[in-house]
């Protein structure tokens, strides 16, 4: 879900602050060997930059190629508990579905990282006699995006090969060239002959999504559908990971949270568990570096500048300022933006869990939100990476943070 930008007539004020510190480069010409999933290997260097920690790139790419509509996250889920099997000194899943992973439990002051990791999709919702599909949308899509896509079924049996859209344009009326299209003008087709040969395969209220898949582009940067919001849960986990190698004196919990898209109810749930004094959701916003943005409104917010920390009700000023302090000692490349209500991610429901608690939005840029090509920057994940496990680091024993 996106950090809600604009609306109404919100206005964003933007500072950026940048450093060459924390620079990487994925060599993306050069493929990784594929013989374990997780298995540790040895960075590569070129001349003039590493790339991602190889181990965590493999996870990144295997996120983005795993499907997880909201309230099917059970198979991303499962790559979440392989990768931080080798640090996290606890994981659980709760009845909901969150994957909660710590490190130094038992400490007293408590501090939660939320990721959601579920996806816009669709559900299948009739066959007809010919045995096209037609579904029903999961979360916020603009159903124009959809239109000529190659899909994917998620079926009990396994994942089936589909495309979506509608009659050609030289068919369709006057008036329908000028109407925008709607999701019940619009079908699956995956080869099927009938209703029988379809059903055999494809059960009502089955998962459906884009084609997954990552691909790199130039400067570092790369698409996805999904973007929103693997690069959550990919970065509270590598903070984690990362975190769990420093002198730490508190708890971290890191959570892969389900159904952000269709309410924000992980988050919701997965906080009621933990209790925490300190929370921080990892989502996704809007980058405004591409045509057409009006960036008096939306914020000069540009992919490969650093994570966005956002400022406003929704985040606590101490928490705010830790983060800023963090960043500018450890040379962490950051973003300010600014959101006059409450954001429409996990820290909107963290903040307000049981008596209240102090809660941040760390926000990575994304192009193209809600879309088959959302576009991010790896620089970007990695350094929040860097700055939530320097942040936790930081927190000393009776650390206060009411405001």
């Amino acid at each position: 879900m996106v950090v809600a930008t604009g609306k109404g007539g919100t206005i964003f004020q933007t500072i950026t602050f940048f450093s060459t510190a924390h620079k990487t480069i994925v060599n993306v010409g050069e493929p990784i060997p594929n013989t374990s999933r997780f298995r540790t290997r040895s960075a590569r260097f070129s001349k003039d930059h590493t790339i991602l920690d190889n181990n965590a790139f493999e996870f990144l790419k295997t996120i983005l190629s795993t499907p997880s509509p909201s309230v099917h996250e059970q198979q991303i889920q499962q790559v979440v508990r392989e990768y931080v099997a080798d640090f996290a000194a606890e994981t659980t899943t709760d009845l909901h579905g969150n994957v909660i992973a710590c490190v130094n439990p038992g400490a007293e002051f408590r501090v939660m990282f939320a990721g959601h990791c579920d996806q816009i999709g669709m559900l299948i919702s009739h066959i007809d006699t010919e045995g096209f599909l037609y579904a029903q949308t999961i979360g916020g899509w603009d159903p124009q995006q959809l239109i000529g896509q190659r899909m994917t079924v998620w079926a009990e049996s396994g994942p089936i090969n589909a495309v979506i859209s509608r009659k050609p344009i030289h068919l369709l009326q006057q008036e329908e060239r000028t109407q925008v299209v709607k999701i019940e003008d619009m079908w699956l087709d995956i080869g099927a002959k009938s209703y029988d040969e379809a059903s055999e395969v494809v059960r009502i209220g089955d998962p459906v999504t884009l084609k997954l898949g990552f691909q790199p582009l130039r400067n570092n940067l790369a698409n996805a559908p999904g973007m929103d919001n693997r690069t959550g849960v990919w970065v509270v986990m590598e903070a984690l990971r990362r975190c769990s190698k420093n002198n730490l004196r508190c708890s971290v919990y890191a959570v892969s949270t389900v159904q952000e898209e269709i309410g924000l109810r992980g988050a919701r749930t997965s906080a009621f568990s933990i209790d925490p004094h300190v929370g921080i959701a990892v989502d996704v916003t809007h980058a405004t570096d591409c045509p057409t943005i009006d960036k008096r409104q939306q914020g000069d917010i540009a992919l490969g500048r650093g994570p966005v920390v956002f400022r406003g009700p929704n985040a606590n000023p101490r928490v705010v300022e830790r983060l800023a302090n963090v960043a500018k000692e450890k040379e962490i490349s950051f973003q300010y933006s600014a959101l006059g209500r409450a954001t429409s991610n996990d820290a909107n429901t963290i903040q307000i869990n049981r008596g209240g608690v102090a809660a941040g939005v760390v926000a990575i840029p994304n192009r193209y939100m809600h879309s088959a090509v959302e576009t991010i920057s790896l620089d970007d994940i990695d350094r929040a990476a860097d700055l939530l496990a320097e942040f936790v680091t930081a927190i000393e024993p009776g650390a206060d943070f009411t405001p």
